[in-house]
């Protein structure tokens, strides 16, 4: 054991009171100067306070050097956790995204599935029009192997609608076929009435992507391009004159064609025929379409024509009376005049015309009465009211 004389002592004593001697420690508090006295006792603690902490860090780095391999063991442990966790947590989005992805098939092919059923319900209740049945066009299936397990589920319900669907086409297209017969017995060309199209051809781009109706069902695509062509016949087909100009029962004193003028007597070319009937019997126009020339025209007296569309006209002659403006448009059936014998005419009568693209066309066909064929043999002999222009007017 190391002993300490007095008089060492005292000296380190005196030491430790020269280092620590009271000092004035002079500082600004941001209002004003401030003084702090230190006595050699407060810096005596302080610096032991110093001292201990300071030997306390030393002995916490040592344990923290003891420890090392321990903690080393530990975040070993936790990466590998954490490396599992993020693992899991990958395949449970890969399963969440499989899972969206067959929810989006399954409502798609729902949703496919209900627009098929609704077009053919359009189309079987006959209501709706082009634009509206083209929303209804159901999208194509898919081919992704969830669409493939999805739609079998689907598959009853689609095979059902797919027979109808067979079955309505067929239908269409019969209906087409017959209406476009009567048209063509008319002597109008069936593709006079379709509508126009045209352009300059140019190749497709190689980037081109096909738009939506380019990606819908084949089967129901060609139903509603069948339904369109035969809606589109059956819409132009108000344009085709087949009402009768007069109320009554038709009777004819002159027929379409080659006949001795009632005037000249020689042969000339009657472009329409005459329908008996007084003075003031009212005339209706035989289809819709846009009033063209009213007014007096040479050998046709008072004349209105009609301008149906597609190239057909009509013109109803000898008139007493005009009751239609140029410009307006009508219907089959409006009034448009009262029969006369104005022009040249040798009573009252109407001459009706029918005509296609500027050419006179015999209009008995268009005469959509039952009687037709027999009022060639009604004509009577002697003085009957003839008529209709003397040459092309």
């Amino acid at each position: 054991m190391t002993f300490v004389s007095f008089t060492a002592a005292t000296g380190i004593v005196e030491r430790v009171r020269e280092f620590f001697r009271p000092k004035e420690v002079f500082f600004h508090d941001g209002k004003a100067m401030r003084r702090v006295a230190l006595s050699t006792r407060t810096q005596v603690l302080a610096a032991a306070c110093l001292a201990l902490c300071a030997t306390s860090g030393i002995a916490g780095a040592a344990g923290v050097a003891i420890s090392a391999p321990a903690v080393s063991s530990t975040l070993t442990n936790y990466a590998e956790q954490s490396a599992a966790v993020s693992a899991m947590e990958t395949r449970v989005a890969s399963l969440q995204a499989e899972v969206a992805t067959i929810r989006k098939d399954a409502r798609t092919h729902a949703e496919r599935l209900e627009k098929r059923q609704a077009f053919l319900a359009s189309v079987l209740a006959g209501k709706g029009d082009a634009k509206t049945l083209a929303t209804l066009l159901p999208s194509d299936a898919g081919t992704s192997p969830q669409s493939a397990d999805i739609a079998a589920a689907f598959a009853p319900v689609a095979a059902k609608q797919s027979v109808i669907a067979g079955k309505l086409l067929a239908a269409t297209e019969n209906e087409y076929r017959m209406k476009a017969g009567v048209v063509a017995k008319l002597g109008i060309n069936p593709q006079r009435l379709s509508l126009a199209m045209g352009g300059p051809y140019e190749p497709v781009p190689a980037d081109y992507k096909a738009p939506t109706a380019e990606k819908t069902d084949a089967q129901f695509r060609a139903l509603f391009n069948s339904w369109k062509r035969l809606d589109q016949l059956e819409q132009a087909m108000v344009a085709i004159p087949s009402a009768k100009p007069v109320a009554t029962a038709i009777s004819l004193t002159s027929g379409f064609g080659v006949r001795s003028d009632p005037f000249r007597g020689g042969a000339a070319m009657h472009s329409g025929v005459d329908i008996p009937g007084p003075v003031g019997t009212p005339i209706y126009a035989t289809a819709d379409g846009i009033i063209g020339r009213t007014g007096w025209v040479g050998g046709y007296g008072n004349l209105v024509e009609i301008d149906h569309g597609k190239g057909i006209q009509t013109r109803y002659g000898h008139l007493s009376a005009i009751r239609a403006v140029a410009g307006t448009r009508v219907k089959r059936g409006d009034l448009i005049g009262l029969m006369g014998s104005t022009g040249r005419s040798t009573g009252s009568h109407l001459h009706y015309e029918v005509r296609l693209d500027g050419r006179a066309v015999n209009p008995t066909p268009f005469l959509r009465t039952d009687g037709y064929l027999l009022a060639m043999e009604r004509r009577a002999a002697g003085n009957v009211a003839l008529g209709g222009p003397g040459k092309a007017e």
